[in-house]
Order: C-alpha cells, then sequence, then structure tokens
C-alpha cells in the first residue's frame, strides 16, 4: 500500500536568498586568495625535491655503469645507455634505470650529463625551471 506523499508549503522564508550565496561565494574566492600562491610555492618546491632525487640516483645508475662496463658514458653516448646497451658492449648489465621517465626532470626536460675528463668527476643536472644555467629559487641548477 502507498503511503500518501505530504506536500511541502513553500514560504518566503523557505531556502536560501541569492544574497547567502553570494557571501558563502565571496568567503571560498578569499580563502583561495589567500591559500593558492602558498600551495603553488610547495608545488615549486616538491618538483625542486624531486629532481634532486632523480639526480641522485642517475648518480647512482652511472656508477652501476662504470661498475659492469669499467668506463663512464661518453657525452655522445649520454645517459641513454643506462637504458639501452651501447653497440658492441659485452659486459653491459643494464637497464640499470626502471623507465626512461627517469631521464626525464619534473619539468619536461632531459637531464643533463658531462663525461669525466680529467681530475674531474661526471656530473648529472637539471638547470630548474627556467632551463637556463644559474638562478635562485626554482630556477636554480639542480645536481653536480
Amino acid at each position: 500500500m502507498l503511503k500518501p506523499t505530504r506536500h511541502i508549503r513553500w514560504t518566503r522564508k523557505s531556502g536560501i536568498t541569492i544574497l547567502e550565496v553570494l557571501i558563502v561565494l565571496s568567503i571560498i574566492a578569499l580563502i583561495a586568495a589567500v591559500a593558492g600562491p602558498r600551495l603553488i610555492g610547495y608545488l615549486g618546491r616538491a618538483k625542486t625535491d624531486t629532481a634532486e632525487l632523480q639526480a641522485t640516483q642517475l648518480r647512482q645508475a652511472v656508477q652501476l655503469f662504470y661498475i659492469d662496463v669499467g668506463r663512464y658514458p661518453s657525452d655522445s653516448e649520454g645517459l641513454g645507455v643506462l637504458m639501452t646497451a651501447p653497440p658492441g658492449e659485452a659486459l653491459w648489465e643494464g637497464p640499470y634505470l626502471e623507465t626512461p621517465d627517469a631521464l626525464t626532470d619534473p619539468w619536461g626536460r632531459d637531464y643533463i650529463y658531462v663525461a669525466p675528463e680529467v681530475g674531474r668527476e661526471f656530473s648529472v643536472m637539471s638547470f630548474g625551471l627556467d632551463g637556463v644555467r644559474g638562478g635562485t629559487g626554482e630556477d636554480a641548477d639542480i645536481g653536480r
């Protein structure tokens, strides 16, 4: 058996007014204006921290390549040899990274590899957000 439906009685005081909606939207906009820049700063710092960790991981992978092959990658080979064996290299035991994405920094550019020279170590680095050598904050160079 169906229950009879009750009719709701709408009055002038039922529901919310457009003024109340505007007040709530204004409060939300104020909160977003205060919190937004802070959240963007956290995102930038997170990308910088991620790039530092990835550069360290790449340096370790280059060291593993050195242990297996007995030499560091050349400038022309670059970091690609961590994923694909160089031609004619029988001692290569890679891939030394899980995915090729590890060769790309958080800003979508490839990490820069410079082969070691006499008296100097190799370097793996990113030029940060702006992609240009030097800078501070998010634009600072990452790695060594």
